[in-house]
């Protein structure tokens, strides 16, 4: 077995789960070689059924005390837990904005920290950033731009524990078992719908919030009408998204165009190419979408339907926006802490057609909201994965088509004019 001789600090793990069929142990012991420590698998307890779980329990080392901990922290976001975790250490924040120097950089597992006796639920887990104690105490996961000067900040991997969402067996009966697989188009799309339909009834039906995050393809497609008859029939709660698909729906609106074309003929028309930047200038006459809305100028799409339907949108624009639309946050910290804000009570996110914003929303999410991404493109769903959003589920097909079955799905008897 590879590792080092010289090894003189160690400590013992133990993950839990399906994992040869997830291969989670595998990328546990490759962690901490590819961090330069040492293993020795102590024990390995293997179910006896498909469905039951296996355990190992693996001894991890280290040239150093620091190094050990860097490594205990990177294999935590497969679920691999101390046997002995101890009790968290806290420092104070050195500055505003700034951790100390062996901060806990945090997963976006579910989070256990021990400050005494108890452990202690970490409130809505959030990948990369840190974890503040304060008056209660309640533990939170801060980013490093939001941390103020002597805020108590969770240092190193000890007293810190991580819980791996509900694992289906290979084969098992949940409801996207069968997408577990490498990305692909060649999935029984007319099933996946369904499916996905069933998990958003169940989710409405639970009380939780469902949310969208969307890019301009789903104008340029012609599924806008598609999206209103979700929006209307109560399926979308929250819709994430930029200034393009904002601003491309609300030309559609006006001008009955995308970036120029006509969408019931599909070719350009005279002076197209103005269409959106005057779309814009509409609206921003009318000092927002809601008083374009409310002034009669703005009377059909998918922004109309939110603003009628009173429910939140976040626009966060990017460097390359025309205008921009009065309501898109141009200032990107001030985004992420508009979006972290609505992320509260939300049960299950899809994103379509949109790689930048879906990945910034994958990374705010915890790891135990369902995710499903749609994208004509598949390096858009590999790359939300390997970002760190493990439990996306990538289904590459054309957004028009997907959101028009699953509108039939939801809202059969919804009209969208």
């Amino acid at each position: 077995m590879p590792g080092v001789s010289s090894s003189t600090h160690s400590a013992l793990v133990t993950v839990t789960g399906h994992l040869m069929d997830t291969g989670i142990l595998a990328r546990v012991l490759d962690d901490v070689l590819e961090y330069g420590g040492d293993y020795r698998i102590e024990s390995l307890d293997l179910g006896r059924q498909h469905e039951d779980e296996s355990r190992a329990l693996v001894e991890v080392r280290a040239a150093d005390a620091d190094l050990l901990e860097r490594i205990l922290m990177r294999i935590q976001v497969h679920g691999a837990n101390p046997v002995d975790p101890g009790t968290a250490t806290t420092r104070p924040a050195p500055a505003d904005g700034v951790f100390p120097e062996d901060f806990y950089s945090t997963t976006n597992l579910e989070t256990l920290v021990r400050l005494d006796r108890e452990w202690l639920r970490v409130d809505r887990p959030e990948m990369d950033c840190g974890l503040v104690v304060s008056a209660g105490p309640v533990i939170r996961t801060v980013p490093v731009s939001d941390v103020r000067a002597g805020d108590a900040v969770v240092c190193g991997a000890h007293g810190v524990r991580v819980e791996l969402p509900p694992q289906a067996p290979r084969g098992g009966e949940d409801d996207f078992g069968f997408m577990s697989s490498a990305v692909s188009s060649e999935k029984p799309q007319a099933l996946l719908v369904r499916q996905i339909a069933e998990r958003l009834r169940e989710v409405k039906a639970a009380g939780k919030r469902v949310l969208w995050v969307g890019g301009p393809a789903v104008v340029h497609t012609g599924a806008a009408p598609a999206m209103v008859r979700l929006v209307r029939a109560g399926y979308v709660d929250v819709l994430f998204a930029g200034n393009a698909l904002a601003t491309h729906d609300i030309e559609s609106s006006l001008f009955g165009t995308s970036l120029g074309v006509d969408l019931a003929k599909g070719f350009g028309v005279p002076h197209g190419h103005e269409h959106h930047i005057r779309a814009i200038n509409t609206v921003r006459a009318a000092g927002s979408i809601a008083g374009a809305v409310a002034s009669g100028v703005l009377t059909g799409g998918v922004m109309h339907a939110m603003v009628q339907a009173e429910k939140p949108f976040v626009l966060v624009g990017s460097v390359r926006d025309d205008g921009p639309l009065p309501d898109v946050i141009t200032d990107v910290i001030v985004g992420q802490r508009a979006m972290r804000d609505q992320l509260h009570d939300v049960g299950f996110a899809i994103m379509v057609a949109t790689m930048l914003h879906s990945i910034a929303t994958g990374n705010l999410l915890p790891a135990s909201v369902p995710l499903v991404c749609v994208d004509i493109n598949p390096a858009t769903v590999t790359k939300l994965a390997d970002r760190g959003s493990a439990q996306a589920v990538g289904i590459v097909t054309d957004i028009g088509l997907f959101l028009e079955q699953l509108a039939r799905e939801l809202a059969p008897d919804t009209d969208a004019s």
